[in-house]
């Protein structure tokens, strides 16, 4: 059944209990929490999801948000974020319960999932080709993907890639997209109908919210996709929307750089990374404003198949 079935009294109530079992892409998670907000996260960007009896699955990822003690519930109340038992972070402010889930099954997938070579990327995908997209904080690499999401192309991750170290393909991760700061008002403006929590405020990325993923992502959710491009994009104030050729060799050394388990995998890690980008396109990304951007990496699509159906075309006549 898919977790929105649940009704929010029914959803509070098994958290606080057994707890849910969710799946996301390869991954199972078994949720607790007594906390209301975080029943109202779940409920509100989840809802999709499947979710089954938490007594009766096995689940990859065991986590728990909750108050740290009876008494930080009223004195500077915090919340802690706990797999396994283990606390690896310092606990937050309450009203950051929701947003310390997400980073939480961040730090889960990209400290274990090591079946996967895990890039700190959004990921995309149109026409059957995934558009894997790495910048640091600031580069508009979250409102890029929201923007993309919302005018037409599958979600597969707004924060991590997963690359299969065996075939190469991309596996999807679509849970909900991270908006910081002047995102938030940006994507309500560009989609009215997007649905995108309740901010937290004073976090250290600033202000945070999330964007519900779309329907049909989820529903694809365990269809993996073949890499196409690499892009880079980064977003600046005023000047032209462009795309310039990037080397793979540069384009290498950022992704290995910036793999949480590269090094970890050693030889095989440079395999995979290696594989990844000689089958992709690379690019460096500007732009300024969202709706050009959009234009721009949909042309970049649409060309990739017209090159194929030539490409095609080409070797039928050749046979």
């Amino acid at each position: 059944m898919k977790l929105l079935q649940l009704s929010p009294a029914t959803l509070r109530k098994q958290l606080a209990g057994e707890g849910i079992w969710l799946r996301t892409g390869p991954f199972s998670l078994k949720i607790q929490s007594r906390l209301p907000q975080v029943a109202a996260g779940l409920f509100d960007l989840y809802g999709q999801f499947e979710v089954r009896s938490a007594n009766l699955a096995f689940a990859d990822f065991h986590v728990q948000v909750d108050t740290p003690s009876l008494f930080r519930r009223w004195f500077r109340p915090q919340v802690n974020f706990s797999f396994d038992g283990e606390e690896p972070f310092k606990p937050l402010p309450l009203d950051q319960a929701y947003p310390m889930l997400e980073w939480g099954l961040n730090w889960c997938i990209s400290t274990n999932a090591h079946q996967y070579l895990i890039i700190h990327a959004g990921v995309v995908e149109k026409n059957g080709l995934a558009a894997i997209l790495p910048a640091p904080p600031g580069s508009g690499k979250s409102t890029l993907t929201a923007g993309l999401i919302l005018s037409g192309w599958r979600l597969l991750s707004d924060e991590l890639a997963l690359i299969d170290r065996k075939t190469g393909l991309i596996h999807p991760l679509p849970r909900p997209v991270s908006l910081k700061n002047e995102s938030i008002p940006l994507i309500r403006d560009f989609c009215t109908e997007a649905f995108i929590n309740r901010p937290s405020e004073d976090t250290i990325k600033g202000t945070v919210a999330h964007l519900r993923p779309p329907k049909e992502s989820v529903r694809r959710q365990h269809e993996p996709a073949r890499p196409g491009w690499i892009i880079f994009p980064k977003w600046v104030e005023s000047g032209p929307t462009y795309l310039t050729a990037r080397s793979k060799a540069q384009t290498f050394m950022f992704l290995a750089q910036n793999a949480f388990n590269y090094s970890q995998l050693g030889a095989d890690g440079f395999r995979v990374g290696i594989r990844l980008v000689e089958q992709s396109h690379c690019y460096d990304f500007q732009y300024t404003k969202l709706d050009a951007a959009i234009a721009q990496l949909n042309q970049l699509a649409d060309d990739s198949v017209t090159m194929r159906a030539a490409d095609c075309a080409d070797t039928l006549h050749d046979a």
